[in-house]
């Protein structure tokens, strides 16, 4: 089964049932495709004037909503950064309230499938545009939260990052606030000095046979090797702070580095306690975000799919006419199966429209999940609804 569907509708008269029956009876047999019924409720449907300017908001709030929804499951992926294989886990629609109060969790292929109205939330006794606008209403405002929530949670991450980064650099560059410590250096002295000395791997034991002799002054059996990377290693020795520059010009000839680096006890404690305070931050955020991040995702998803609903409802009124009779079908195509499933649905229904259906024989090119908003259309009404959300 692939992870889209197509919701379409025909009218409700005997002669459509009987095309719609022969269709179920073809992808069946032929395998083409799963159909279920999609029940939509009757509304009050006002004015066909008004049903046409429904027709068009409808169809900006769908991509819309199409697109917060993705925004949102990508907002999952990026919180769960550790855990990306259970993102799916959260991308859920709870479904309405069950026995004992209990929110019924489900997938949101179930959910579609299943489809019903939710009359507590979107009363269909309201006229249709107070609908609507209920929805989009709830959209924007999620909209909002999201861009709020999120916004937070990246500046906190990206000072992390950026503080990770100046603890996984190489010994030229990266901090040191986690490597030294106060043992390794005589401070408050006059008239000493402990300098760091960056000095590539095979010059170790070069380095241990020629820093006393450097230049003048230097502590004899000073020297300590306190951290290493790939490259090199860092070491400690002490000279007498008046001859700093004459060492460093004869290390740097024997290529030994010295690293400017002053022991700050305040300045080391602060930046490691920056370092756990933006991680206890990031910790008590994650929780409270990522439960935002699901109950408002499903609560997107399924007005998402209401107004695939009103979509359908608004369409085939405007194409079939009054009183309102149409009957919508659920089709969820097997892979492989969408060229061949098109052309039963166009064979089924070719008589609800003649020149749709003959336009659409000729454009041979079968192009899959591209949605080409004139091209689109065909005999019978048609939505897309594509559950990968995550592509």
């Amino acid at each position: 089964m692939s992870s889209e569907f197509w919701l379409i509708s025909a009218p409700g008269d005997m002669e459509n049932l009987q095309a719609l029956e022969r269709m179920n009876t073809v992808t069946s047999k032929s395998n083409l495709s799963h159909n279920t019924k999609f029940a939509i409720p009757d509304f009050k449907v006002g004015t066909l004037d008004s049903l046409v300017g429904l027709s068009d908001e409808l169809g900006k709030l769908d991509t819309f909503a199409e697109s917060l929804i993705k925004k949102m499951a990508q907002s999952v992926v990026e919180v769960m950064e550790d855990a990306k294989g259970r993102v799916h886990e959260n991308l859920l629609a709870n479904g309405g309230l069950k026995e004992k109060m209990k929110y019924l969790k489900i997938d949101l292929t179930s959910f579609v499938t299943r489809f019903e109205w939710d009359m507590a939330k979107y009363p269909a006794k309201q006229p249709l545009v107070a609908v609507v606008d209920t929805l989009a209403k709830q959209l924007a405002q999620i909209e909002t939260d999201l861009k709020a929530r999120t916004a937070a949670y990246s500046t906190l991450r990206g000072k992390l990052e950026n503080l990770e980064k100046k603890s996984t650099g190489n010994l030229f560059t990266r901090t040191l606030a986690d490597i030294v410590n106060k043992e390794d250096f005589v401070l408050d002295s006059e008239y000493l000095i402990t300098l760091l000395v960056i000095v590539p791997k095979p010059n170790y034991s070069q380095w241990q046979k020629r820093y006393e002799s450097l230049s003048d002054m230097v502590v004899p059996r000073s020297t300590k090797l306190i951290a290493e990377d790939n490259e090199g290693g860092l070491f400690t020795v002490t000279i007498f702070r008046r001859v700093i520059d004459d060492f460093k010009a004869k290390a740097r000839e024997n290529k030994f580095i010295v690293r400017e680096f002053l022991y700050d006890e305040k300045e080391i404690k602060t930046e490691r306690e920056e370092m756990s305070k933006l991680l206890s931050e990031k910790k008590q955020q994650y929780g409270p975000l990522l439960r935002w991040l699901k109950v408002n995702f499903s609560e997107a998803f399924i007005a998402w799919i209401h107004l695939k609903a009103l979509r359908v409802f608004v369409e085939s009124v405007l194409r079939y006419g009054l009183p309102v009779n149409f009957q919508a079908v659920l089709l969820q195509p097997h892979k492989k199966a969408t060229k061949r499933l098109r052309e039963v649905l166009n064979s089924v229904f070719k008589h609800l429209d003649e020149v749709a259906a003959a336009s659409i024989l000729d454009a041979s090119v079968d192009i899959p999940g591209l949605q080409l908003n004139n091209q689109d259309y065909f005999p019978y009404v048609y939505f897309h609804i594509d559950l990968s959300l995550l592509d």
